[in-house]
């Protein structure tokens, strides 16, 4: 029986759902909406947010491939939290929200 539950635990997938940031994550994620909103951008950023959703933990994976070279052009501990929160399934998701929290366009004037 010990077989099988390796077998099953190597194809687990966790469960759709709200992902909770760590408290760095969550800073680098408010500040990339924050300028996201500041230029505007959130109807794109959505946009793209949702065409992408499938493929969110591949872009983590690419991120983490690329992270040699562009750790040279960026912070690299902040480039690494965000590949890491990426990973998760809800990250779209958290990411979607706080687009949607921050949009000044919903603002009332």
């Amino acid at each position: 029986m010990a077989f099988l539950d390796e077998l099953r635990h190597a194809f687990a997938v966790e469960p759709i759902g709200a992902v909770e940031p760590t408290d760095a994550q969550r800073k680098l994620i408010d500040q990339l909406c924050r300028e996201i909103a500041r230029r505007r951008l959130t109807a794109p950023a959505i946009l793209y947010l949702e065409m992408s959703r499938p493929l969110g933990f591949v872009t983590a994976q690419a991120i983490h491939f690329f992270s040699p070279i562009i750790s040279v052009f960026t912070d690299r501990q902040g480039y690494r939290e965000f590949a890491e929160f990426l990973e998760h399934r809800g990250a779209i998701d958290y990411l979607l929200a706080r687009l949607e929290a921050l949009d000044p366009a919903d603002t009332p004037r």
